[in-house]
């Protein structure tokens, strides 16, 4: 099976992991020949400059990002199991270490010093994945689900900080359990006593 892998996709997957573990500048293609035993020339055929391998890595992690997303809200009509969800994603994601880390979140954290062409992808990211909170949101307070105390757009942000806190905040204590406690809060001060 890991033959129908491409070595591009394999270069990605290698780099996610290497950007997640130690961000834009925690790796080189010497790493990734390490990992995925090609020779360096054999990435700089796929993916020439290190700007152009993290915009790829940014446009496949968004596009994964927005299927799931996409895929969420197919699977739930609610908007609270549509969120839960969300949530529920990244608490198995930390706890069992598959991606312990936002990609994006990682990067953003280096947004002064990202090239161009990477930042604005960062930057459309979170643009995205906030749109998709603010209609989740939005949705459930129409429901009678959510208590908004501020737009949609601004809850959106602040959910958005929390939970990529949160994953700082695991992450720094190297306590899983902690992003669960930091945004079932958020959740809680969400939702309303009738639902």
């Amino acid at each position: 099976m890991s033959s129908m892998i491409s070595t591009s996709d394999r270069i990605l997957d290698v780099a996610q992991s290497l950007v997640v573990t130690g961000g834009y500048n925690g790796f080189s293609y010497a790493d990734i020949s390490d990992a995925v035993g090609i020779r360096k020339a054999s990435i700089h055929h796929h993916f020439p400059t290190k700007a152009e391998l993290v915009s790829a890595l940014v446009d496949r992690y968004r596009q994964q990002t927005e299927l799931g997303l996409n895929s969420l809200q197919e699977q739930f009509s609610s908007p609270v199991e549509q969120l839960q969800a969300y949530l529920n994603f990244w608490q198995a994601c930390i706890r069992d270490a598959s991606l312990p880390f936002c990609l994006c979140a990682m990067l953003a954290g280096e947004m002064p010093m990202l090239p161009d062409e990477v930042a604005s992808r960062v930057r459309g990211y979170f643009q995205g994945l906030a749109r998709w909170l603010a209609t989740v949101l939005q949705a459930g307070a129409e429901q009678h689900l959510f208590r908004l105390d501020k737009r949609p757009d601004e809850e959106a942000q602040m959910l958005m900080a929390s939970v990529h806190g949160a994953m700082l905040s695991a992450r720094a204590f190297g306590d899983p359990e902690l992003f669960a406690t930091i945004v079932d809060a958020q959740i809680g001060r969400l939702l309303t006593a009738d639902r």
